[in-house]
């Protein structure tokens, strides 16, 4: 029998946003990868695929002078089709069981010093109710270490005042509760206070819509300049430093990791690279054998 690629891409497809739950930018991702691998084999049936010809496709990748990083992506996403194609019986051997991605370096997140996280978020100036927002994004990034897709989607209800706790959706749609610190809440209730507005989001934009991620990317980058930041800050970085200042104050891996919403603890260790990092600078400016 001859496997058609494309039907079995959409069954693929279903299996990730119904039983996978999967969001629709990651589903949309996978589907974009896929059918440019279907283009390349051609007329291949898919039962006819070894590991030969994903090491062809690898290979011209590389030819497109595509990352490391980016090629390792598009083949984690063959990796689950192959896979789910295995286990439900469509095909008798996973030729991706033989093929390994190229190796990427590993850079180091970058992140702020406490130092520059205060100057940042002191860069606001409260004169309107958009300084008052923007106060209070940089606040809560810094406060919870939530990611930019959380903060656009955290509604009113999702704040709890009292107990100091926000209720936010990760990725997969999991739900998780963040601690989250009293001048990041005092700076959201001034925001809502003075907006007056009858909606369930936490931060709008200019027209009384919930805002963008490409919105908030924007004030960060904004604050950035004002505050006179190295370039390359982004939402990202604020969460990296609050992931770091965390550690470097003598918080546990495993209490990081849960704060972050990470599935794996190896996710989360990068973070103990960038304190080793801070302590060897330290070290070399204070002793006097460095």
């Amino acid at each position: 029998m001859i496997l058609d690629i494309f039907h079995y891409i959409e069954k693929f497809m279903r299996y990730l946003e119904i039983e996978k739950n999967y969001s629709l930018h990651t589903c949309l991702n996978y589907r974009i990868d896929l059918q440019e691998f279907a283009h390349f084999i051609k007329d291949i049936p898919l039962n006819n695929i070894d590991h030969l010809i994903l090491r062809k496709y690898l290979a011209q990748l590389k030819q497109r002078n595509l990352s490391a990083r980016s090629i390792n992506r598009k083949l984690s996403c063959l990796r689950s089709f192959f896979k789910f194609l295995y286990r439900e019986g469509y095909i008798s051997f996973n030729p991706c069981s033989l093929v390994s991605g190229p190796k990427q370096q590993k850079l180091l997140p970058q992140c702020l010093t406490q130092e520059e996280m205060a100057k940042l978020i002191d860069s606001v100036v409260l004169k309107n109710e958009r300084g008052l927002r923007d106060k209070a994004i940089l606040e809560t990034f810094y406060s919870s270490g939530m990611r930019i897709s959380e903060l656009v989607n955290l509604d009113i209800t999702d704040v709890d005042f009292i107990s100091g706790i926000v209720k936010v959706k990760g990725k997969g749609k999991k739900e998780r509760l963040l601690p989250i610190g009293e001048k990041a809440l005092e700076a959201i209730r001034g925001y809502l206070e003075k907006r007056n507005k009858d909606t369930d989001a936490v931060f709008l934009n200019k027209f009384g819509k919930r805002i963008s991620s490409r919105a908030v990317r924007n004030i960060v980058s904004k604050y950035v300049h004002l505050a006179a930041l190295k370039r390359g800050v982004s939402p990202h970085t604020i969460r990296h430093s609050f992931a770091t200042h965390l550690l470097e104050r003598g918080a546990d891996l495993r209490s990081v990791q849960e704060l972050l919403g990470h599935a794996n603890i190896s996710t989360t260790q990068i973070y103990t690279h960038l304190t080793t990092e801070r302590l060897k600078q330290i070290y070399n400016q204070a002793h006097p054998r460095a």
